[in-house]
């Protein structure tokens, strides 16, 4: 196939994961709807693929409402956060100090300040979480508050490029939190000792999901695994992230579909890195408990086939001879380039298993983590996808499986 029919199937693709599917989150039809058209697609290319259920929630966002004396002030449901309608003696903490002092008993709590600097990790959240944020959460669910307002800023690098961000998305936290702009949070503030309103309409849902998992190839004892996250956040198209990446697992796919090597080569279209429970990464574990020694290598594709700049990539502990052979490969591709390393990604699970890996993603986004206003939001849709170097990432992966 030419390189424009690539670049029509890529399309083709977006269009179905960003457009026709309404929302890809986890433990929603849309995000089965995506699995399965996944799973028929690589099927249609040889590939012998594996589901992988699991269960998760989905949830709903019904709206909330606060109320403090005459004034009302907007607020968002926490995602996954359960409902309330109350109304209680307002009380407020700025720092973990504060917090330890309060007595907040039967209050509602507004959180700002030092404290919602950055979104706090899901308490059940293996891969990464720093002891600050284990703390702050024990302090939440041990204080017999009713409720929790954080007020909020930017924090790009965990909770993406909206503005407020929810300081708390957590399905596994009960008690019921909202979230407002940390400049509401100061009007806000005037209120406490005064009784407010708080309703919230959020409403979590039971549901499943499942890992795609395609392969080809006799022998399971040194892989090659490419990985794609399959999911988005709510109210994202979520094309960078990570429809690209998905679409680019099936291109790959494409293009291998006459390999015949003994080595087997495993695509993964991983569900769950956009969500509080990380359900399909953690499945996928499970299924390979005593085998990651089996993985040669994971690529990972994530954040790719950004209209500005280049797709770099980047190396983590990689034996000295792919690393040469990697190298080579990429930067003989026109827009690829080295970039800096970065832990945002499902590369890290198997680094943190010891194995070695190569992420994909775009230089703008590594360059622009810490302020970037575009993922998690209505931003990330196919108005900045360039489709060519979507299938140019494809392509050379593609080349570097079979250099391997």
């Amino acid at each position: 196939m030419s390189n424009e029919n690539f670049q029509t199937r890529a399309s083709n693709y977006l269009n179905k994961l960003c457009c026709e599917i309404s929302e890809r989150c986890v433990g929603s039809e849309g995000n089965r709807i995506a699995t399965t058209f996944f799973e028929k697609e690589i099927s249609s290319f040889g590939w012998q693929t594996e589901l992988q259920p699991f269960n998760a929630i989905d949830w709903e966002d019904g709206g909330a409402t606060l109320k403090a004396g005459d004034t009302c002030f907007s607020v968002y449901p926490g995602p996954y956060s359960l409902g309330c309608d109350l109304s209680s003696e307002l009380s407020a903490a700025s720092t973990v100090q504060e917090l330890e002092k309060l007595d907040a008993k039967g209050k509602i709590v507004l959180l700002y300040g030092d404290i919602t600097k950055e979104q706090l990790m899901p308490k059940n959240f293996v891969f990464y979480n720093p002891d600050e944020h284990k703390k702050i959460v024990t302090l939440l669910e041990n204080s017999g508050a009713k409720a929790f307002i954080a007020a909020t800023g930017r924090n790009s690098a965990l909770a993406g490029g909206v503005y407020p961000f929810p300081l708390i998305e957590d399905g596994d936290f009960d008690i019921p939190s909202v979230y407002m702009k940390d400049i509401e949070g100061q009007k806000l503030l005037p209120f406490v000792g005064k009784v407010v309103a708080l309703k919230s309409l959020s409403r979590r849902i039971p549901g499943n999901g499942f890992n795609v998992v395609a392969r080809k190839g006799e022998d399971p004892s040194s892989k090659v695994v490419i990985t794609a996250h399959i999911d988005a956040k709510k109210g994202t198209p979520g094309a960078i992230d990570n429809a690209t990446g998905v679409t680019i697992l099936l291109l790959v796919a494409e293009m291998l579909k006459a390999y015949k090597g003994e080595r087997q080569v495993e695509i993964v279209a991983l569900n769950g890195e956009d969500y509080f429970a990380v359900p399909g990464q953690m499945k996928y574990i499970a299924e390979n408990h005593g085998t990651f020694e089996h993985i040669l290598l994971d690529i990972n594709i994530d954040g790719a086939g950004y209209f500005e700049g280049d797709t770099a990539y980047s190396f983590y502990g990689l034996p000295h001879e792919i690393s040469t052979k990697a190298e080579t490969v990429l930067n003989n591709f026109p827009g690829i380039c080295k970039g800096i390393q970065w832990p945002q990604g499902d590369h890290s699970i198997f680094v943190q298993y010891g194995r070695p890996a190569i992420a994909l993603t775009s230089k703008w986004f590594t360059d622009n983590m810490e302020c970037q206003d575009v993922t998690h939001t209505e931003k990330d849709n196919l108005n900045i996808v360039d489709v060519r170097k979507v299938v140019t990432a494809a392509e050379a992966i593609s080349k570097l499986v079979t250099e391997i």
